[in-house]
């Protein structure tokens, strides 16, 4: 008894290469479909800026820094813990600048 594999029906095996390769088409199609709509958007992005649009330094030159000094009781030792209001000076910072 002698089995030719020849003579077999190939419709099994045909139709699911054809479905793979529709999958195959459509999953290329997607992408690329998804790749010309990311260059549209881009597209309609605006261009990165001028140097005449950067922002540039002030005549004066660079902002200096600000100096405050603390009082050194700002925190004082006590048994209880003290609540933000219940320090001198809110917070025992300041300037010559702020008022008291």
């Amino acid at each position: 008894m002698h089995l030719d594999l020849s003579e077999q029906p190939a419709a099994p095996y045909g139709a699911s290469e054809v479905l793979l390769v529709c999958g195959g088409v459509a999953l290329v199609a997607v992408l690329l479909a998804a790749f010309a709509w990311g260059r549209r958007l881009k597209a309609r992005e605006p261009g990165p800026p001028r140097p005449e649009d950067q922002p540039r330094l002030p005549e004066s030159g660079p902002v200096g820094d600000v100096v405050q000094s603390r009082e050194p009781d700002v925190f004082p030792r006590t048994e209880q813990r003290l609540t933000p209001h219940e320090l001198k000076d809110n917070g025992g910072t300041h300037d010559s600048s702020s008022p008291r």
